[in-house]
């Protein structure tokens, strides 16, 4: 895995991807109006990742209060991760990021394995990401209460 490129105090790297709620979501299109909380993921389907995803959706009613948009990002296809929403009742927006780039720029593409580490970056509504923290084993994650922590910092 490449190390990070993305710096805490800097501004995030703008992205444009297919989302499963249909359409692009920009990263961009968020500033001045909401915090984001990207959560990369490795792939869906997996035990780690269903459980995270499924904690996002049991809490996302916390989130708003945060005024934050939490988005899931992975390579799968949006097929896949339609049909990953659809079978395990996940209500958070997923990302496909299918060509890889996204992991690429954001530090958490593992070459080898041609997936995501699971990583999360908080990015405030001015553009500037405030938190980041790559896991270092691929079966952690972190807890809504810890991330939720991290955006009422803002």
């Amino acid at each position: 895995m490449t190390g990070s490129s993305v710096v805490v105090g800097a501004a995030a790297p703008d992205f444009t991807l297919p989302s499963t709620a249909g359409g692009d979501f920009t990263l961009s299109s968020y500033r001045g109006d909401k915090n984001v909380l990207l959560a990369f993921f490795p792939l869906a389907f997996t035990s780690t990742c269903t459980a995270e995803l499924c904690d996002f959706s049991d809490g996302l009613s916390a989130f708003p209060d945060a005024a934050a948009k939490v988005v899931g990002i992975s390579v799968d296809s949006i097929p896949a991760l339609k049909q990953f929403r659809k079978q395990t009742g996940i209500e958070v927006d997923l990302l496909s990021d299918f060509k890889r780039e996204v992991s690429r720029e954001y530090g958490t593409l593992i070459e080898e394995q041609f997936f995501s580490n699971r990583a999360y970056f908080i990015v405030d509504k001015q553009g500037v990401v405030r938190w980041k923290h790559i896991e270092s084993e691929l079966g952690h994650k972190r807890e809504n209460a810890e991330l939720l922590s991290e955006l009422q910092k803002l």
